[in-house]
């Protein structure tokens, strides 16, 4: 195969000159590798003993022992285990192993420094391999030029110096995958970080691969219950589907994810929680948020620290990708959270403006967009002749005073399937989770409901808009005829009913009767701030005395016209007792 147009020139070291033989048999294996006669030059050195190492252009031969024992253990790195037992396998490689004249490209440092390192000679490194430096610092190869190549580091630069040599694996960045990383703490490239041993892997994925194909995919009409009021009766998520976290610092975007995770105890779905740049303390309270619960068991976080440099958290979210796609290949379902992408994508912009990339909008480089939307797209719903395992992405966007048309937030809007808007003034006010029902949409909407949801939620997104408009209207007026009242105070019960503590999920039966109950107008005249300990009462009475109606919601998903009734003259009997013992 010809290496290129150029003229090659080769040189030869070895502590002995080679004879004529030997010369004619070099200049043949030249003229077949290259498909050119290849000029060859020999030069005396110690320095490869056993052997002697070939250098033709960027291409290296080591034909030394070093070299040929590098091979092997190359080799003995890929043999697979069987039934705990390696000995074997080892035995029968090196019996049969044999050593071959493959080529290492091999280049040098020409300058290193916050985690890029730009090196020549590697002209056919292709983008996203993996190049090996001193020390056994890996890098990624990063950006492509003329003469010399661009690289980000993964490990700690002080021992890659200008002048050191860097070689190629011809390997794609991977993490390794597979059922024992649940329940752990792993860095961006699969490496346990939470002091719980190592982990033995079932594979090595590559972080990045193409989305799944329109083909290979089926429409999102599956439910993935977040067990939070607000979201599973207004913005339902289906699995596969993409749905943004978007608002202001300290809004509740991470509560909202944590408690979807929370919420998938016992339904057979993995979860995974990538940190992007947060403090190592979080990402601790996180863990032990989840072991709490009892969800860090079916669990995987992936954790680049704000002290980790910019290629890891660059690459976390593909890694955190990667292990998803593992389990969706499995046909598994798979809920993803990215936290955040605001900080990858300003890691990105760090390593881009080091590669001394043209900046364009906000400094971000041009293909910013393209950044998140290859990750994004791999989220899908697989069809089921090839499985039917799903990744469903909640990706979570900072804002900075609500301004959701910035660059990141609205390239990433593009992107998803809808968004949860979380308000700063409604998270003050106490309205918690903070979700803006107004600016919140879901794309995939009733479909990906059970069909007992998507009749209780009926019209509580009309009355919430209508309770808000009206607010604006009367809040400086001071005289209101009686029906306005009563719908201000039919709008404030609403609200009201959507606060939900943190960490405790509702589960479908909870929300069903709680919708239809206040959809009815049950809680009229119940004071504002008494709602929550009302809606708790009832859903306690309504497990207690009628456990049949919250089961059969909960494994059918179905709500009957005659099934919605008796929830709402149970409801209002309920309401009725109250008042009758004077608790209202």
């Amino acid at each position: 195969m010809k290496q290129d147009n150029r003229i090659l020139e080769a040189r030869l070291y070895s502590s002995i000159s080679p004879d004529a033989k030997q010369l004619e048999r070099f200049g043949k294996f030249l003229q077949n590798k290259y498909g050119q006669e290849v000029p060859l030059e020999w030069i005396e050195s110690d320095a490869f003993p056993g052997g002697f190492r070939l250098e033709v252009g960027n291409d290296i031969y080591d034909w030394s022992v070093g070299g040929r024992f590098r091979q092997l253990r190359d080799t003995l790195v890929k043999v697979p285990t069987k039934n705990g037992n390696i000995i074997p396998l080892l035995k029968e490689t090196i019996s049969s192993w044999t050593p071959e004249a493959l080529a290492e490209q091999v280049g040098e440092v020409i300058s290193v420094g916050d985690g890029i390192a730009t090196v020549r000679g590697l002209d056919f490194a292709t983008y996203g391999e993996i190049l090996l430096f001193a020390d056994g610092v890996r890098g990624m190869v990063q950006d492509i030029r003329t003469n010399e190549t661009g690289c980000v580091l993964f490990d700690d630069d002080e021992s890659v110096t200008e002048g050191s040599s860097v070689r190629r694996t011809g390997k794609t960045a991977g993490v390794p995958v597979g059922e024992n990383f649940l329940g752990r703490v792993v860095d961006s490239l699969g490496v346990p970080v939470d002091g719980l041993g190592d982990i033995e892997a079932a594979g090595y994925m590559p972080v990045e691969a193409e989305a799944p194909s329109i083909i290979d995919r089926q429409p999102v009409d599956t439910p993935l219950e977040t067990g939070i009021f607000s979201i599973d009766s207004m913005f339902p998520i289906g699995r596969g589907q993409r749905e943004l976290i978007i608002g202001d610092r300290q809004t509740g975007k991470t509560a909202i994810a944590l408690d979807a995770m929370i919420n998938q105890n016992g339904k057979n779905c993995i979860c995974i929680y990538v940190a992007i740049g947060q403090k190592t303390s979080s990402v601790v309270q996180i863990q032990q948020t989840l072991i709490k619960h009892g969800a860090m068991e079916h669990s995987i976080i992936v954790t680049a620290s704000a002290s980790d440099p910019a290629p890891l958290q660059y690459i976390a979210p593909y890694a955190g990708c990667a292990m998803a796609e593992y389990f969706m290949n499995k046909g598994k379902d798979v809920l993803i959270v990215y936290d955040d992408l605001s900080k990858h994508a300003v890691a990105y912009r760090a390593l881009s403006l080091l590669l001394d990339r043209s900046p364009g909008r906000e400094a971000y480089p041009g293909d910013v967009f393209y950044l998140h939307s290859r990750l994004l797209e791999r989220s899908a719903r697989l069809s089921d002749n090839i499985g039917g395992g799903s990744i469903t992405a909640l990706p979570i966007v900072e804002t900075q005073a609500g301004d959701v048309s910035a660059y990141i937030p609205t390239n990433i809007i593009s992107i998803t399937d809808g968004q949860i808007f979380l308000e700063s003034d409604l998270f003050f006010e106490g309205q918690r989770p903070a979700v803006n029902v107004g600016l919140s949409v879901s794309r995939v909407g009733g479909d990906a409901q059970t069909k007992a949801m998507k009749k209780a939620a009926g019209t509580l997104r009309i009355d919430l808009a209508q309770y808000r408009e009206m607010e604006v209207f009367t809040q400086f007026a001071s005289d209101l005829d009686d029906q306005t009242r009563e719908q201000l105070e039919y709008g404030q019960g609403l609200m009201r009913m959507l606060r939900q503590k943190q960490y405790h999920p509702k589960s479908q039966h909870e929300q069903v009767i709680t919708l239809v109950m206040a959809l009815a107008h049950t809680m009229k005249g119940i004071p504002v701030d008494d709602v929550n300990d009302f809606i708790e009462g009832l859903i306690e009475m309504f497990e207690t005395e009628h456990p049949d109606i919250c089961s059969r919601i909960d494994s059918t998903g179905i709500l009957d016209d005659d099934l919605k009734q008796e929830i709402i003259d149970i409801s209002a009997n309920y309401r009725k007792e109250l008042t009758h013992n004077g608790i209202d």
